[in-house]
């Protein structure tokens, strides 16, 4: 289906389940079933992260039915009940956030996410939270301190609610974020023997911002990756690459610990990779620009 590079829109859901490849297969499937989006890569799927990453495109008023039918496969496929991975999460389809590639098109993605939510809390009784801009500032993290347990617990307690469909998150299916945003770039930094979670903790403690050597508009996890042989991750949302670049996140990193191999989720703005060190492989590295042909 060819998309018009000036009108289109991205969306990057984020799927609780990293392990199971028929699932994922399937939601995969579901997201590129509808007329006016598709999928333009390979979902990202971490099974020590327990998360899928999906990225679409779609034109304006038809990206939601997209979205929304994969949502409801994934609901279909998915219990919380039985979730593993270490990922912070509040729901089985965790986060919608539909991406504009330029300010021009701010406008259109922040109803198309809007549709979206209602769509999502109407048809498939999700309680949606709105994050970002659509809430005022208010981030991912703010919604899932604590995870589902404590999203519910402020719910109940009356200190936030539900934007859309139920005010009680279904404990399930949990809940589902929604954001319209600039494109982010989520990245990942393994760190070489001797290092260790306690170092991947304490670096990304430092890097992320309001740390002591904090970078602008990072968010960083420090993570033990089982299925990779016990190796030690940094795991990153850079919220602005024009303001700091993967090369310049890697050298904060690598002024404390030796990063082995670093690794791209999703796409990333062809220009986040500007000054990026050639001596270091970084997995699944694909561009936005690559895959929308322009």
């Amino acid at each position: 289906m060819p998309l018009n590079p000036a009108t289109l829109l991205t969306a990057v859901p984020n799927v609780s389940e990293g392990a199971d490849e028929r699932k994922v297969a399937q939601i995969a499937a579901a997201f590129d079933s509808t007329d006016g989006a598709r999928l333009l890569a390979q979902p990202h799927s971490d099974a020590d992260h327990g998360r899928s990453v999906f990225t679409l495109a779609g034109e304006p008023g038809r990206l939601s039915d997209a979205l929304v039918a994969g949502t409801r496969a994934a609901c279909e496929q998915i219990s919380l009940s039985s979730h593993g991975g270490m990922h912070p999460h509040v729901g089985v389809v965790d986060v919608v956030p539909v991406v504009f590639l330029d300010e021009a098109r701010r406008g259109a993605a922040m109803a198309e996410a809007l549709v979206t939510a209602d769509l999502l809390g109407e048809e498939l009784g999700l309680s949606v939270f709105l994050y970002g801009i659509l809430s005022g500032g208010r981030s991912r993290a703010q919604l899932r301190k604590g995870g589902l347990a404590g999203l519910t617990a402020r719910v109940e307690a009356g200190e936030i609610e539900s934007d859309f469909g139920p005010s009680i998150p279904d404990p399930a299916k949990g809940a589902t974020l929604v954001a319209a945003r600039p494109p982010l770039v989520a990245f990942n930094l393994e760190l070489g023997p001797p290092a260790t979670i306690e170092d991947a903790k304490r670096i990304a403690a430092n890097i992320r911002e309001g740390g002591s050597g904090g970078l602008p508009g990072v968010r960083a996890i420090g993570l033990e990756l089982p299925h990779r042989g016990g190796v030690a991750q940094v795991s990153m949302n850079i919220e602005d690459h024009t303001r700091v670049s993967l090369a310049e996140v890697v050298a904060a990193v690598s002024a404390d610990a030796r990063v082995s191999e670093a690794e791209l989720v999703g796409l990333a703005p062809a220009a986040a990779f500007d000054g990026f060190p050639d001596q270091l492989h970084c997995r699944n590295r694909a561009t936005l620009e690559d895959a929308l042909g322009f």
